[in-house]
């Protein structure tokens, strides 16, 4: 078999199961051959070795089953980052770059700030902000040990130093600390979400809170008050109907300058609110 009738193969394969089916091939072949994406078409007649051809029917097993690309790769771009992914950690969206933007406008880079990044995972947003503001000093919890792995281990390949691990549950870690910036991405999809089904090689606990998917954030909300610094800012990333529910809790717990910011696809993604001097 030629790399041009593996990948031929192999589209046809994935074409039933994933919207990206000729792209999902391209990977799992330059996975199997240690080749970037790129340099496929060079090769296109090139015939697989027995190992090569046994390893790319078994991704392409594997991803007909649903499994996303990212497990099978076990890496995942975000941000300015290459991140190792597992199933014990959520797979970065790019959605969840909003949050580290709006974090970059609130911190210039040069900036000494305390920030937490509640419920890390694999360290995405953690470790693109303290990447941005290599002056700041970030605390990435996360009530999960494996997560955690993941997380130092993410800010090791990417040589991030100004960012300590602590495990937890949401403010647990955070003890009588304060801070100027306090981040978080929640399980926020309610039980019985049509999507979940289609996540489930993906932890549930970083998806859902097992009731309206506002129960994290109602947390992380009304807790945040008491480890922010006067004036400083709480930013959570939510479902894209969330967003009204969202800033009411805000202004339910007296927070400031409540607002919302909308995703790449125009959806309302993220809000936060300042706490008063």
């Amino acid at each position: 078999m030629t790399m041009a009738e593996a990948l031929a193969s192999g589209k046809a394969r994935l074409a039933p199961c994933s919207d990206s089916a000729r792209l999902d091939a391209e990977w799992l072949l330059a996975d199997v051959l240690a080749i970037s994406p790129g340099a496929l078409p060079a090769r296109s007649r090139q015939a697989l070795d027995e190992a090569q051809r046994t390893r790319y029917e078994q991704q392409l097993a594997r991803r007909e089953q649903g499994e996303p690309v990212a497990y099978l790769l076990g890496t995942q771009g975000f941000w300015t980052l290459d991140l190792q992914v597992s199933p014990a950690v959520l797979i970065p969206r790019p959605d969840t770059e909003l949050l580290v933007e709006w974090s970059r406008a609130m911190l210039p880079p040069k900036a000494e700030a305390e920030v937490a990044d509640l419920g890390t995972g694999s360290g995405a947003i953690a470790l693109a902000i303290a990447r941005e503001c290599p002056k700041a000093r970030v605390l990435a919890t996360d009530v999960s040990q494996a997560a955690l792995d993941v997380a130092e281990r993410n800010a090791r390949l990417n040589h991030i130093a100004n960012v300590r691990f602590a495990q937890g549950s949401w403010f647990e870690p955070l003890t009588d600390e304060r801070f100027d910036l306090i981040v978080s991405n929640p399980p926020y999809i309610a039980a019985g979400d049509p999507h979940l089904p289609a996540l489930r090689h993906e932890p549930l606990s970083a998806l859902t809170d097992g009731a309206d998917g506002l129960n994290c954030l109602r947390e992380i909300v009304a807790g945040a008050r008491a480890h922010l610094k006067p004036g400083a800012w709480l930013l959570v990333e939510h479902g894209y109907d969330q967003a009204a529910a969202v800033r009411e809790l805000f202004a339910q717990a007296g927070y400031l300058d409540v607002q919302t910011r909308r995703d790449l696809g125009g959806n309302e993604r993220a809000s936060g609110g300042r706490l008063g001097a």
